[in-house]
């Protein structure tokens, strides 16, 4: 089955000549990033737009939700006052299902303990025409590149590694819930036009390496904010060496590296995925228009001159990776990482590994693996650490379960678990004999910050590629490096590992008996979708209050957040998921995690009515009765991590008005600007230093907010002196109006109510 055949037809259609046209425009040759980009605006432009200046508005092809965040932004699509999705969109239900067991009763004990929210976000879908993925489908961005994804397509989701899709050459980008209602109601969506980087591969991949390697590398060479603002594009003979899965690979984890999205030209490699997932008449179409869907020869001739920013590897040199821990740009190249170990004193012992998740649960993936956990069998070795497989969706399960992987897992201990996020979100019980004992996982996952796996702060993640990971499981040591080093059998012989072998696709084709799809309703206007009042996972929204039309005075500082300060750390994951859909109650998980930097502690803030140091949420639950705003302080790239718009809600739901920070994460700025709060930044970063813990806040200038034009922070101190700085923001005219309203919804409500 082809999903959306006739708007894939469309947008081939038209792509020739908006290409011509935009080459015209611009004067010169293109990238692929914006052939699609200028393809997809919602409006026809007659001057170029300036990348990482101008904002620009697009228009989508299509939405995909996971029902972590889907809860929030559907909460939201009820009260627009549309009847109907404008656009193809799709809810994929991976986060709730928590990895304790195995896959089975996994999975049996998430439909029954998330059973009003399955029930609520599949009657919902059914309402408005969206397509729904029930539990045990797949992880969303695995789903959405076996029936969604298109060359030349431009898509969103309400997920950070929604750029995943770029391995079939999509711009698929990861945006808060506000951001898809924007698209599902018919609007433009709107997004700084994005630097480009280019990435040029030559050579090939042997022996160990994989495309997992080439991510991780650049991931230590551009850092977590490296590749904010910007779009990544890959291109080479070295790009279209290698499957469109381990491209996928790729885009997904380009996450963690800030970026906007990522990309890959459209190649054979793309048209085989499509025909073996029962799409050849995409790869039919693609083909038909591949020019377009590739940079133009210019570009390839001379790249420097196109790209903001250049980065040349020679996948022929490239060495298998591991990154962390703690941050997943903390690079290290096998051959050095033992060394590392042993000199940060990182425990050396390995007592979890675990491959699959969104990132690497690709049959080539799975095959690579099971072929070092077959020689583990062959040559006597024992799998020295727990070892867990994640598939990403059931149509890969289903397959690999057909060809005999799965068994030859089970033979070696593994435990196979549900096709879902589990452990890569928290989503873990994980059993450990002491949880404050410092020790030590690998994944095959995206991110390893601090308690993002397990909830344990003592835990050090590391990520690398399946195949790493694998043989790392089998030594039960990190330090042990399966390109060199022996492992001794249970005869006491010394053995090597063979390089791992696999398949790109599966030989006999992929299979499937039920993938776990649900159709909407034709005619969706008798559904009814029920919230309880008293439920205590599900909340229907209250439009958030207008500005008042005056400078905001008497703000009590919040909490002064020092180093890494992630959406994790902002809202939780883990155990908080089952109340994404309830503002309220997930709101008492408001920066918990976030290290106060007068005290070094988490979740332990000074009262400014008491005197008191006691929990963030209840602190500023204070401030809301005593009907006083607040102002959280915050450091670099505050907001890194993934797309949730709860991190953004939650102090607005609280009555927090401004976040100051030294800089933003893409995502989360947006996030908190659609929210109607005010996210700034320090003018003269050296002014963080200034705000003192018992501080009084004034955010002046607010009554000519205007783009461009800076406001005034004056600090009230204890000792009753004061000194003022300027802040910066990035609002332009139609931001300003969200913020004015209360919020970008409440300006929808509006557009929908007089149309």
């Amino acid at each position: 089955m082809v999903f959306d055949i006739d708007m894939i037809k469309k947008v081939y259609a038209a792509l020739p000549g908006k290409v011509e046209a935009t080459r015209k425009m611009l004067g010169r040759p293109l990238t692929l990033a914006e052939k699609i980009l200028y393809a997809h605006l919602y409006a026809p432009t007659t001057t170029p737009y300036e990348r990482g200046k101008s904002y620009v508005e697009f228009a989508p092809d299509r939405v995909a939700m996971q029902d972590a965040t889907a809860q929030m932004a559907l909460l939201q699509f009820m009260t627009c006052g549309r009847d109907k999705v404008a656009v193809p969109s799709t809810v994929h239900c991976d986060h709730l299902i928590q990895a304790k067991v195995g896959a089975k009763q996994d999975l049996a004990t998430a439909i029954d303990t998330n059973k009003e929210v399955y029930d609520f976000l599949s009657s919902i879908s059914d309402k408005y025409g969206i397509g729904f993925w029930k539990p045990g489908a797949g992880i969303i961005h695995q789903v959405v590149l076996e029936n969604y994804a298109f060359p030349g397509g431009m898509m969103i989701g309400t997920d950070s590694h929604t750029p995943n899709a770029g391995g079939l050459g999509m711009v698929a980008i990861g945006v808060g819930g506000a951001d898809a209602v924007d698209v599902m109601a018919g609007l433009p969506w709107e997004l700084k036009m994005p630097k480009l980087i280019g990435v040029k591969l030559t050579g090939k991949m042997s022996g160990w390496t994989s495309a997992k390697d080439i991510i991780l590398k650049v991931a230590g060479i551009l850092t977590v904010k490296g590749g904010t603002g910007a779009i990544v594009e890959y291109f080479g003979e070295g790009a279209d060496s290698f499957s469109a899965t381990g491209k996928a690979t790729i885009c997904n984890m380009g996450a963690e590296i800030g970026a906007t999205c990522s990309l890959f030209a459209y190649d054979s490699k793309m048209a085989e995925y499509l025909k073996i997932t029962g799409r050849t008449e995409v790869a039919t179409l693609a083909d038909a228009v591949k020019d377009h869907l590739r940079p133009d020869a210019e570009v390839y001739a001379d790249p420097a001159k196109y790209y903001d920013q250049l980065i040349e590897i020679n996948l022929d040199e490239l060495e298998p990776y591991v990154n962390g821990p703690f941050t997943p740009d903390l690079a290290w190249p096998i051959s050095k990482f033992a060394q590392a170990v042993k000199e940060n004193n990182w425990p050396e012992k390995l007592e979890v590994a675990l491959i699959g998740s969104c990132t690497n649960s690709s049959y080539e993936d799975i095959s690579r693996s099971a072929s070092l956990a077959q020689q583990a069998l062959d040559k006597g070795l024992e799998m020295k650490s727990e070892y867990t497989i994640t598939p990403g969706s059931e149509l890969v399960r289903y397959t690999i379960e057909r060809d005999g992987l799965l068994n030859t897992f089970d033979k070696v201990g593994g435990v196979v678990l549900a096709n879902a996020c589990g452990p890569c979100i928290g989503q873990w019980a994980r059993h450990i004999d002491d949880p404050n004992r410092k020790n030590s996982i690998i994944t095959s996952f995206n991110r390893n910050f601090a308690k993002r796996n397990d909830g344990l702060a003592s835990t050090h993640a590391f990520v690398a590629s399946p195949e790493i990971v694998t043989a790392l499981a089998i030594a039960g040591d990190l330090t042990f490096n399966p390109l060199t080093d022996t492992l001794k059998n249970k005869n006491g012989e010394d053995v090597k590992l063979d390089e791992p072998k696999g398949f790109e696709l599966p030989v006999k084709g992929f299979a499937v008996e039920d993938a776990g799809y649900q159709a909407p309703a034709e005619d969706g206007s008798g559904v009814q979708v029920i919230v309880s009042p008293t439920s205590d996972r599900l909340q229907l929204l209250a439009p958030f209050a207008a500005w008042e039309g005056t400078d905001l005075k008497g703000l009590k500082l919040l909490i002064k957040a020092k180093g890494k300060c992630t959406t994790d750390h902002i809202s939780m994951a883990g155990p908080w998921l089952k109340y994404r859909g309830h503002l309220d109650n997930i709101s008492n998980n408001m920066l918990i995690g976030a290290v106060n930097a007068f005290n070094d502690k988490t979740d332990t803030v000074k009262n400014a009515l008491t005197g008191e140091y006691g929990p963030v949420p209840a602190t500023m639950r204070a401030y809301k009765a005593a009907g006083l705003g607040a102002v959280v302080v915050g450091d670099e790239n505050y907001g890194e991590g993934s797309s949730r718009e709860h991190a953004a809600m939650e102090p607005r739901h609280l009555g927090v008005r401004a976040i100051l920070v030294k800089s933003f994460a893409r995502i989360h700025e947006t996030n908190l600007k659609k929210q109607g709060m005010l996210a700034l930044t320090f003018a003269d970063k050296e002014d963080y230093d200034k705000i003192q813990e018992d501080d009084t806040i004034d955010i002046l200038g607010l009554t000519e907010f205007a783009p461009g034009k800076q406001l005034t922070i004056e600090l009230h101190h204890k000792d009753g002196s004061t000194e003022q700085f300027p802040v910066n923001h990035t609002y332009n005219e139609q931001q300003i109006e969200w913020f004015k309203a209360g919020g970008a919804l409440n300006v929808i409500r509006a557009q929908f109510a007089k149309a």
